[in-house]
Formats: C-alpha cells, sequence, structure tokens
C-alpha cells in the first residue's frame, strides 16, 4: 500500500471503531461487560472468516511464519481478551462521550512503547502531538461528580487500562502486518469471543435476547473487525506510532456521535480536553518525514507492486499482474523520499 492509501486506511478503520463505542455504551446495561465483550468479537470473527472463506473458496493455510505465531497470539491476548473487557468495565462508570475521548490514550501509549520498547523513530511534531492529547486525557481523568453519587475515576482507569492492552496489541500486531490483514483480524476475532464469551458463562452470565445478540456481534463486525482488518493495512504501511496517531480521530468520532444521537451532556472540561486532543491530532495529520536512509537487506512475502522498494526479478513465470504476493529478497538500497516507518523503513536515525 501507499502512504496514501495506508493513511486512508487508518482512518476508515477510525471511524468504524469510533462509531462502535457509543453503541456499545448503550448494551452495557442489558448486557455483562464480559459477555458483551464477548459477542463483539466473535461477531468480528464469524463475520471475517466468512469473508476469508468466500474470497478464498474455502480454506485456506496462513501465510504466516512460525517465529510470527508468538507475536499473534500475545497480540489476542491483549487486544482481544483484556482490552475489550476493562473497555466494557469503564463503560459501566462513565459516559459514552468521556470514554470515547480517553480512548486517545491508546495512541499515545501505542506511540511510547513503538518508541522505548521497539525502537521506532519519532520527531518532535508527533512527540508534541502526543503531550497534548495526554493533556487531554488527563483532564477527563480527574476526579469528577459524574450525576450518579461517585467519581467518575475508576471508569477513566478501567478505559486508559484498555488502551495499554491496545497499545501492546498494536506494537504487536505491527510485527505480523505483512501477513494476510483478514486472517489475522478474524483470528483475533474468534480466539477473543469465544475466551471471553465462555468466561462470561463461566461466572454466571445468560445470553442476552436473540435480537441483542445480533445487534451486538452486528457491532462486533463492523467496529472491531472491518476496522482491525484495515488496522493491519495501515500498520503495514505506517507504523505504530503513526498509524496510532491517525486511529486516534476515532474517540472524536465516538464523541460527536454520543452528544449528538444519545443526548450526553457535556461540561467545559469535556470540551477543553476535546481542544486539546484536537490539536495533538492535527500535529500528527499534518507531520512530513523525509530523510536519506539505507535499506538493509531483507526477505518476507506480502502483496506488492513492482515500485522503488521493489525491484526484484522472478524465479517463476509471471503474468504481468499487480500487486501480487510471493517470497522475494530486498537488496540493500540508499536514497531519500518521503515515508513512513512502514515494514520497508524501520531504520533508526
Amino acid at each position: 500500500m501507499t502512504g496514501r492509501s495506508s493513511i486512508l486506511a487508518a482512518l476508515a478503520a477510525a471511524l468504524l471503531f469510533g462509531a462502535s463505542t457509543p453503541f456499545a455504551k448503550q448494551m452495557v446495561g442489558d448486557v455483562s461487560p464480559i459477555m458483551l465483550a464477548g459477542l463483539l468479537y466473535l461477531g468480528s470473527g464469524i463475520g471475517l472468516w466468512t469473508v476469508r472463506l468466500i474470497r478464498d473458496r474455502g480454506f485456506a493455510a496462513p501465510s504466516l511464519p512460525a517465529w510470527e505465531w508468538p507475536w499473534l497470539l500475545g497480540a489476542i491476548a491483549s487486544g482481544g481478551v483484556l482490552g475489550p473487557l476493562l473497555l466494557m468495565i469503564g463503560l459501566t462508570h462513565t459516559t459514552a462521550a468521556d470514554a470515547s475521548l480517553m480512548l486517545n490514550m491508546e495512541a499515545v501509549l501505542t506511540a511510547v512503547l513503538a518508541w522505548v520498547v521497539f525502537h521506532e523513530n519519532a520527531d518532535r511534531r508527533i512527540v508534541l502531538g502526543m503531550a497534548f492529547i495526554v493533556a487531554g486525557g488527563l483532564l477527563l481523568a480527574w476526579p469528577q461528580h459524574d450525576g450518579m453519587g461517585h467519581s467518575s475515576t475508576l471508569g477513566s482507569l478501567a478505559v486508559a487500562g484498555a488502551c495499554l492492552c491496545w497499545a501492546v496489541d498494536n506494537n504487536l500486531t505491527r510485527k505480523v502486518s505483512a501477513s494476510d490483514a483478514v486472517f489475522i483480524a478474524g483470528t483475533k476475532g474468534l480466539v477473543a469471543g469465544v475466551t471471553n464469551l465462555a468466561l462470561a458463562l463461566a461466572l454466571g452470565a445468560t445470553l442476552p435476547a436473540w435480537p441483542r445478540v445480533t445487534q451486538a456481534m452486528s457491532v462486533g463486525l463492523a467496529g472491531y473487525g472491518v476496522s482491525l482488518a484495515l488496522f493491519v493495512l495501515a500498520l503495514r504501511g505506517l507504523g505504530s506510532a503513526r498509524a496510532g496517531a491517525y486511529f486516534s480521530t476515532a474517540p472524536f468520532i465516538g464523541a460527536a456521535i454520543a452528544i449528538v444521537s444519545l443526548g450526553e451532556p457535556t461540561s467545559g472540561v469535556f470540551w477543553l480536553a476535546a481542544a486539546l486532543m484536537g490539536i495533538g491530532v492535527w500535529l500528527h495529520l499534518t507531520e512530513r518525514h523525509e530523510h536519506e536512509h539505507m535499506h538493509k537487506p531483507m526477505a518476507h512475502a506480502h502483496r506488492h507492486v513492482h515500485d522503488q522498494h521493489h525491484r526484484h526479478t522472478h524465479d517463476f513465470p509471471w503474468d504481468g499482474v499487480e500487486p501480487h504476493a510471493h517470497p522475494h529478497r530486498h537488496e540493500p538500497l540508499l536514497h531519500s523520499h518521503p515515508h513512513f516507518p512502514d515494514v520497508h523503513h524501520q531504520h533508526s536515525h
């Protein structure tokens, strides 16, 4: 994917995920948090695996190398099991609008892990944008009376915990982002959905009425399934920190839907936090990164076209159709152009 298409994929993922938060909030009172998390992910898993079976005309073995499976399993545990559970708990103690804006913390924590743990490059504009988003998140997390006789701090901390889980998930998923996005998102949905559903039933929860089950699974397919598949494509083309930065538009979409559709009240603190986070997102969206860099030798397989990073020949008959996928090797290359830390630009400065 090009940088532009990767950005569009991240924004589309943000739109779908942001819209899902207010809808999930509406179901929290009727369904236990663990049960709801299970239904959301189960809907995404069943839906995406159905798409994959139709696309491949039956079951096709995944092309995931053996050494990438631990990354995928870690992503499923953190982002597919713990993350949605904490979000559903958070939604029971805070408003959908506040929770939606708090989800901006995911981008911050994703970037911090990408820079500190996975050594992804960063520049001052991205760091400054993250600082604005953190300031807005701290405002929302500050103890406030929520109109129900208790503080909303617990809800904010639970949402922040979900963001940390998804930040770990994002960085681990980036490690496997060159593989089939539908397989990655669908498998995560199935495993996380079955795990949360089994845990909910073991703790005594019961399945809601079928109309509610259908609603939850439909929201999950769009907001957790299709959104995740698009985000995997964005990770492939932008890297963890920058994909997270574009994805941080999701909370504003969710907050707007909660305010307009659900009629939730807002406060001066809410609007100040929104302004700070908006500045941070704008700094991310207007970033431009260019310098001379060296590509190290690399061998992998993914869908590609024969651009300046793919100048290889084929050792098999090729019909000239692009994009296509096959194992290929990148030779050392030194050049300069605007780029993101995608699967071909994982260098340091």
